[in-house]
C-alpha cells in the first residue's frame, strides 16, 4: 500500500448517487437514508494519521477551497483531493479553462493561508498548531 485516501464524508456520497441514479422508489429511499452516513474528514484523517504515521495519506471528502487543503494538511494529510468544485466548473462554465482558473484559485488560496500561519513550505504547515473554533 502507497497511500490512503480518507474520502471523508463532506465529500461526494454514493449514496446520493445511487439515490438519483435508481428508477426504483424503495432503492432510492433507502439509500437517501444513508446520505449523511461516513466518517467526517476531518476526525478520518486523524484517525488514519494516527494507525499509520508513515503512509502517505490523502485527505479528500468535502474539500472545496485551497483553504481546506490547508486544514487538511495540517491536520496530518500529506495531500489534499478535490473532485466537485472541478467536475462542477467544467460542466457548468466555459469546460478545461474554468477548471484550470479553479485549480489556480486553490494554489492561490492556499499560499495565502500558508502565509497568514507563516508556513514558508508544506513540512511547517504540516506543524502548525490547530486551535478549535468555537
Amino acid at each position: 500500500m502507497q497511500a490512503i485516501d480518507v474520502a471523508g464524508a463532506g465529500g461526494t456520497s454514493w449514496s446520493e448517487v445511487e439515490r438519483f441514479r435508481q428508477t426504483d422508489p424503495q432503492r432510492s429511499r433507502v439509500a437517501a437514508i444513508f446520505a449523511g452516513w461516513g466518517i467526517p474528514t476531518t476526525q478520518a484523517i486523524r484517525d488514519v494519521r494516527s494507525a499509520l504515521p508513515n503512509t502517505t495519506l490523502i485527505g479528500s471528502g468535502g474539500i472545496r477551497s485551497g483553504l481546506d487543503v490547508a486544514k487538511a494538511i495540517a491536520l496530518g494529510a500529506d495531500l489534499g483531493g478535490s473532485a466537485a468544485p472541478h467536475l462542477f466548473a467544467a460542466v457548468e462554465t466555459d469546460g478545461p479553462d474554468a477548471v484550470v482558473t479553479g485549480l489556480q484559485a486553490f494554489i492561490d488560496e492556499l499560499r495565502i493561508t500558508m502565509f497568514c500561519v507563516g508556513a514558508a513550505n508544506l513540512q511547517a504547515l504540516r506543524a502548525t498548531p490547530l486551535e478549535r473554533a468555537s
